[in-house]
């Protein structure tokens, strides 16, 4: 089923000069970039980002991190998009992410761990809206 996900670079990718590297394994599997924009997150928004993680341990570090340099936020859209996009991601923390995924191949801490991507269809619509305004 053709589908529609958010994906954000996080300031590590950029700083790292990531993008062009990351953008290109999408598009290499067929997944297409519908709508992008960099821009710096506000807290404000970076709170809404991750809600979900609020009151845990965690969440100022990834709260500062998220908002100390740019972002690059994308709609992609394919078939399984959700699901293909968090294989090619690899796991959270890059350490155990495989070998071949984004991750795995150029991350090396949390939450510097490059990309954020929605992991199911209620977020992947809650965070385009977020971002993206629809």
């Amino acid at each position: 089923m053709r589908e529609r996900t958010f994906v954000m670079l996080k300031p590590d990718a950029v700083k790292r000069k990531l993008i062009g590297r990351i953008i290109q394994r999408f598009e290499d599997k067929g997944l297409e970039i519908v709508e992008m924009k960099m821009l710096k997150m506000s807290r404000e928004l970076a709170e809404k980002l991750y809600e979900e993680h609020r009151g845990k341990d965690f969440f100022e570090k990834l709260i500062n991190f998220i908002t100390s340099g740019r972002v690059v936020a994308m709609v992609i859209e394919g078939e399984e998009a959700i699901s293909v996009v968090r294989k090619m991601v690899g796991k959270t923390n890059p350490l155990e992410a495989d070998m071949g995924t984004i991750r795995g191949d150029f991350g090396y801490s949390t939450p510097d761990n490059l990309v954020h991507a929605s992991d199911s269809r209620e977020s992947a619509r809650r965070e385009i809206e977020l971002f993206f305004g629809r």
